[in-house]
C-alpha cells in the first residue's frame, strides 16, 4: 500500500479527529522518497484515535512510547504512528521538534503545508539546522540523528547545529544503549557510513557511541601493515563497501552465479534492523578492536604483532554489543566475525586445496563461514606493507577456492548425518559421550572428502580411529 492510498484510509478512518501528518513521511513525501509508513500528530487522546484507524483497516495496534504518548497501528507492509501533540497547540508542538526539516505539518487528507520554522526551503537546500537552541539539549540522541540524516538525506549542518551537537555530546552518556545503537546501525548502513564516521568524529560523537574505536589512532603496527590500526579498520571497511557495490573487481574470476549468491545473502536480516551487509560493515569495524591491549612489541620497540587479539577482540565485541542492548543472535555473530578474521589468512600456510583442511576451516567458521570470508579479504586487501603484492596473491587465490564451498557448506550441513550418536555408539559397544561426539565430526569431515558415503563405512572408519 502507498503512503497516499494508507493516508487516505486513515482520514477516513478518523472521521473528523484533528491530525497532521508530520516528521519522516511528510519530509519523504516532499523529497519524493517512497514510504509506506504514515507519522501522525494527534489532538486529544492518540489511543483513541489509533483504535479507530486499527478497526477500520482490520490491524493491531498498541502503545509505541508511554514517555512520548505514541500508538502504532500495523499492517502488512505498512505502519501508522500516532501521537499527542506536545504541547497544547500544532505550533508548540513543531517548535519542540529536532530539525526544521522534520518541522513541517499537513492536516490529515490534504491541505497547504504549516512550516513555521523554514523546513521546507531547508529541505530543498539539504540543510539540517536546529529549530532552537534547545532542540539538542532536551535529547542528546538527536546529535546522532543528525549524524544519521546527514547520511541518509545527503544533508549539510547548520554552523551552530554542528557547534550545539558538539557541545551537547557528552549527554549521550545518559542514552539508552538500544536508542543510541538504532542510529549507529543506520549511520553505518547508509551509502555515506565513511562520511558518517567522520561526522561522528568531528562532532565528539563517536568518543561517546564507540571509544573503543577512537582508541585504535596511533597504535602502531609490525611492518606487514602500512597503517596504524585506526586507519587501517577504515581501510578495511572501504573494502567491504567495495565488496558490496563491485564484487566483480574485488573477486576476479569468480562465477558470476557465485557473486549474485553473495550479494543475496548480504541482503539476508539478522536481527535488530541489521542485514548481514551492515553486520560485515560492523566486522571491519570493530575486528582489531582488541589490538591496543595486545600489542606486542620488542625491546628496540618495534612491533611484532598482536597476539591472542582476535579471541579478545570477540569478548570485546560482545560487551559492546551489551551495552548497546542488542539481540543474543546480532552479539553472536559480530563477535564470530572478530573471532575468526584470521582464519582464511591461516589457510594459506596449510594445502588449502586439501579437501580435508578447507573443511575444517568451513566447519569451525559455520554458519558465516562466507561472511567471515569475505571480511578475510577486505582485512587483506587493506594490508599494504612488507611482500603485501605476493601476500594478497596468495589470500586471493585461496579465498576465491574457498568461497564457492562457504556457499555450499549449509547444505552439507543441514544434509543428515550418515550414522546417529546413539546407533554409533551401539556399533562400537561403547557409552554416549564425548568421544562419539568427536567420531562423529571425524565422520562428517571423511564424508565432506568422499572417503565414506554409507553408515557400515562410517562405522568401519570410527573402529580405525
Amino acid at each position: 500500500m502507498s503512503a497516499r492510498g494508507l493516508e487516505e484510509q486513515v482520514a477516513e478512518a478518523l472521521d473528523g479527529h484533528e491530525a497532521w501528518l508530520v516528521g519522516g513521511t511528510l519530509r519523504d513525501e516532499l523529497l519524493g522518497r517512497a514510504t509506506e509508513d504514515v507519522d501522525l500528530a494527534v489532538a486529544g487522546d492518540p489511543e483513541v484515535a489509533a483504535r479507530k484507524v486499527a478497526r477500520a483497516l482490520g490491524a493491531p495496534c498498541f502503545p509505541l512510547s508511554a514517555a512520548f504518548g505514541t500508538w502504532r497501528v500495523v499492517g502488512d507492509g505498512w505502519q501508522v504512528d500516532l501521537s499527542v501533540l506536545q504541547g497544547d497547540t500544532l505550533a508548540e508542538d513543531l517548535s519542540r521538534r529536532d530539525f526544521t526539516i522534520n518541522a513541517i505539518a499537513r492536516p490529515i487528507g490534504g491541505g497547504e503545508l504549516i512550516d513555521p520554522h523554514g523546513g521546507r526551503g531547508d529541505l530543498e537546500q539539504r540543510v539540517l539546522r536546529m529549530v532552537s537552541s534547545s532542540s539538542l539539549p532536551e535529547d542528546p540522541l538527536r546529535a546522532l540523528r543528525l549524524v544519521r540524516l546527514a547520511c541518509e538525506l545527503q544533508c549539510t549542518i547548520e554552523a551552530d547545529t554542528r557547534r550545539s551537537a558538539a557541545a551537547n555530546a557528552p549527554g549521550l552518556r545518559t542514552v539508552a544503549g538500544e536508542r543510541i545503537f538504532a542510529e549507529l546501525q543506520r549511520i553505518i548502513a547508509s551509502q555515506r557510513a565513511r562520511d558518517g564516521l567522520a561526522l561522528l568524529t568531528e562532532l565528539a560523537l563517536m568518543t561517546e557511541v564507540l571509544p573503543e574505536l577512537e582508541q585504535l589512532r596511533g597504535v602502531e603496527q609490525n611492518r606487514y601493515h602500512h597503517l596504524d590500526v585506526y586507519d587501517h579498520t577504515l581501510l578495511v571497511l572501504d573494502q567491504v563497501l567495495r565488496l558490496e557495490t563491485d564484487p566483480a573487481a574485488v573477486l576476479p574470476g569468480l562465477a558470476p552465479a557465485a557473486l549474485e549468491r553473495i550479494a543475496a545473502l548480504l541482503a539476508e536480516p539478522v536481527g535488530d534492523g541489521v542485514t548481514r551487509s551492515t553486520a560485515l560493515r560492523f566486522g571491519a569495524l570493530l575486528h582489531d578492536i582488541a589490538k591496543p591491549q595486545t600489542q606486542a612489541v620488542a625491546d628496540d620497540g618495534t612491533v611484532l604483532g598482536f597476539p591472542d587479539h582476535a579471541a579478545q577482540g570477540a569478548e570485546q565485541v560482545r560487551a559492546i554489543c551489551a551495552r548497546w542492548k542488542t539481540s543474543d543472535r546480532l552479539r553472536t555473530h559480530l563477535a564470530a566475525l572478530a573471532r575468526h578474521h584470521l582464519g582464511l589468512g591461516f589457510l594459506v600456510h596449510e594445502e588449502p586445496s586439501d579437501v580435508r583442511v578447507m573443511y575444517r576451516y568451513l566447519a569451525r567458521t559455520a554458519p558465516l563461514q562466507t561472511d567471515i570470508s569475505l571480511l578475510s579479504i577486505a582485512d587483506r586487501l587493506a594490508t599494504l606493507g612488507h611482500k603485501a603484492e605476493i601476500s594478497t596473491e596468495r589470500h586471493m587465490a585461496v579465498a576465491l577456492t574457498v568461497l564457492p564451498r562457504a556457499l555450499d557448506f549449509d547444505a552439507v550441513l543441514a544434509a543428515p548425518p550418515l550414522i546417529r550418536g546413539d546407533a554409533l555408539a551401539d556399533a562400537l559397544g561403547i557409552s554416549p559421550g564425548p568421544a562419539i561426539g568427536a567420531l562423529l565430526a571425524e565422520i562428517a569431515e571423511a564424508r565432506y572428502a568422499g572417503e565414506i558415503w554409507t553408515a557400515d563405512e562410517a562405522v568401519a572408519y570410527a573402529r580405525t580411529l
